[in-house]
């Protein structure tokens, strides 16, 4: 009987290996401008061509590699990071697992040109599948120069399951900011197909962020430190109002690496407990300075998973400078410039102090009310007023004295429909008494009719007297650019004012009272969910979340004929019973349940 165990080929193992570290063209972006820090380059440029697929270039001014070098770095396991076992308790640098470029190269055509500052001349390195196809002298700068192309090349299955351009450029982006909040001392750019999306320059941190994000988040940032002997925690968190339903930056970095951590993030969360809404984040950029013997960071390829030898006590930490930072922004004191009408309050001079006399309070001992006579002439407090004539005894028993009248109905019409606490809809059916959340019912009314819209031709658009110019990040410009005709669809009326910012013209009919910008922001997915290529899901979420926004809030008065005319719309639409996200609209109390209560 033969043997049936067999050793795998290296191309083989290295194509296994590159699916745990090379996922995405993101993956190898991150991979390489890691390794380009690792060598201390101070410029970093970064050019892909349809979103990494047909070409990823990295360049950098590092310290280059030497011939030898170059060819054993592609070998799996070959670093220059680590020595020995105990070295992952030090570590320093970005990589150490020596399995990035050998996966690299095991799915994808790889060129490298690379030269010492000692050497003359570099060396240009090709390979293919893991294979190389050829090592020769060359003329390049001092550094690196990575080109990928043709990534999943041979692996035609991880290839055909790559998402849209629109998304890889994402992910490229999401992989980028990681890298670059880290390292703002280094210069950065990104050119995708030819067009730049990032220039940064070398700066603070702060600068950096708003570079990244927009000047919008200048104002909003609230400066987090704290040093203790356990580890040393800096960073930014935002102020309250800055809070957001979705697409609020959360970093965490520990030692230049970017992690994922929920308990941390609770931590954070709890310090802005009764701050804002449920539901909403606040953007924060947390860094962490720990021992490298304190912490694990070989757990995952990915290096995003980190444990804490003190975690607990890192928590109470964190959970303390945030509230800190915060506590710090609200004792700010405001200057008042409002001060025409109120009373002036003189200064108080310390030497003139004895000359002040302190305030006395005087009492009569005899004074006592109830020996005083009540008035005679109360009545005369009450003429000139109308008399109400007195109820009879049928109308104290009468059941319509002491029901609600609804807004802006006489009262000789008896009214169809009652709204309670400003949030419900009450009316009569042949059952009992139906219960209506005119929130979700107005969602549901204008989700079926964005819809409609969308599916058919453009919704009437409002144009705006003054345009407004919204500032995007670079992931939400890519959003917008692949969401632009269904934005279209919807009402929207939108001018490209350069790589990241438009101005805009209209909005949708019907949405008066909502600011365009911030709309517009919040119609957009988070930055890390991927855009559907499927057009009938793009314009679901497109729908949805605006008539979250314009439908009607709680608290807003109705007035009778107003909510007859939601109801009509609300029974007209294809699902009467539920949001489209599942939540229940109306409700029905039977009428034995009411006679019951009754007694």
């Amino acid at each position: 009987m033969t043997d049936v165990i067999q050793l795998l080929p290296d191309s083989v193992a290295n194509q296994i290996a590159a699916g745990e570290v090379i996922q995405r063209p993101a993956s190898v972006i991150k991979e390489l401008v890691e390794n380009a820090v690792d060598a201390g380059a101070t410029t970093i440029n970064v050019l892909v061509v349809d979103a990494g697929r047909t070409s990823i270039q990295v360049i950098d001014d590092g310290c280059g590699m030497s011939e030898t070098d170059a060819r054993l770095a592609f070998e799996r396991h070959a670093t220059s990071k680590i020595r020995q076992a105990s070295d992952l308790f030090s570590l320093q640098t970005m990589g150490f697992r020596g399995e990035a470029l050998p996966s690299i190269a095991a799915v994808a055509q790889v060129e490298l040109r690379t030269r010492r500052a000692a050497d003359e001349v570099g060396t240009c390195l090709q390979l293919s599948g893991s294979h190389v196809d050829s090592q020769e002298p060359c003329s390049c700068a001092v550094g690196s120069r990575f080109t990928v192309s043709n990534i999943f090349f041979n692996v035609p299955a991880r290839r055909k399951f790559l998402k849209s351009n629109a998304t890889e450029l994402n992910n490229i982006l999401t992989a980028f900011e990681r890298i670059v909040l880290v390292y703002p001392n280094i210069n950065f750019t990104l050119h995708s197909n030819g067009q730049e999306l990032m220039n940064l320059r070398s700066g603070s941190l702060r600068q950096r962020i708003i570079d990244v994000y927009g000047r919008r988040y200048g104002q909003d940032l609230l400066p987090v430190s704290v040093e203790t002997a356990m580890c040393k925690i800096t960073g930014f968190t935002g102020k309250p109002e800055s809070a957001r339903k979705k697409g609020a930056h959360e970093y965490f970095f520990v030692n230049g690496r970017y992690m994922k951590h929920a308990y941390f993030h609770k931590a954070v969360q709890q310090a802005y407990d009764r701050l804002i809404q449920i539901g909403t984040h606040v953007p924060y950029f947390i860094y962490f300075d720990v021992s490298p013997a304190d912490i694990d960071v070989n757990i995952h390829p990915t290096k995003t998973e980190i444990k804490f030898e003190n975690e607990q006590a890192i928590w109470q930490i964190l959970a303390a400078a945030v509230k800190d930072a915060i506590g710090q922004f609200c004792e700010i004191p405001q200057i008042d410039f409002d001060t025409e009408g109120k009373p002036e309050i003189p200064v108080f001079n310390p030497v003139n102090s004895d000359t002040i006399a302190a305030p006395k309070v005087t009492a009569s001992p005899q004074y006592n009310p109830f020996r005083q006579k009540p008035s005679q002439d109360w009545q005369k407090l009450y003429e000139g007023l109308p008399k109400e004539p007195k109820p009879d005894e049928a109308s104290l028993f009468n059941d319509s004295v002491d029901a609600p009248v609804p807004v802006d109905v006489p009262a000789d019409i008896a009214p169809t429909h009652y709204q309670y606490k400003g949030r419900y809809i009450m009316t009569a059916v042949k059952s009992g008494l139906m219960i209506i959340d005119q929130h979700r019912a107005d969602v549901r009314v204008r989700y079926e009719r964005y819809l409609r819209q969308l599916a058919e031709a453009p919704a009437e658009s409002q144009r705006l007297l003054f345009p407004e110019v919204v500032e995007l990040s670079p992931a939400e410009a890519v959003l917008v650019t692949e969401l632009l005709p269904a934005l279209t669809n919807l009402g929207f009326e939108l001018t490209p004012l350069g790589p990241a910012s438009y101005a805009v013209n209209g909005v949708p009919a019907g949405i008066e009272g909502l600011q365009p910008a911030t709309l517009l922001q919040e119609l957009l997915p988070s930055p890390s969910a991927s855009v559907s290529r499927d057009v009938l899901t793009a314009n679901t979420q497109l729908a949805l979340t605006l008539a979250r926004h314009a439908a009607i809030p709680y608290g807003q008065i109705l007035s009778n004929e107003e909510m007859e005319v939601l109801v009509n719309d609300l029974f007209a639409c294809e699902n009467v019973n539920y949001t489209p996200d599942g939540r229940t609209i109306l409700s029905i109390l039977p009428q034995h349940d009411i006679e019951q209560l009754i007694g």
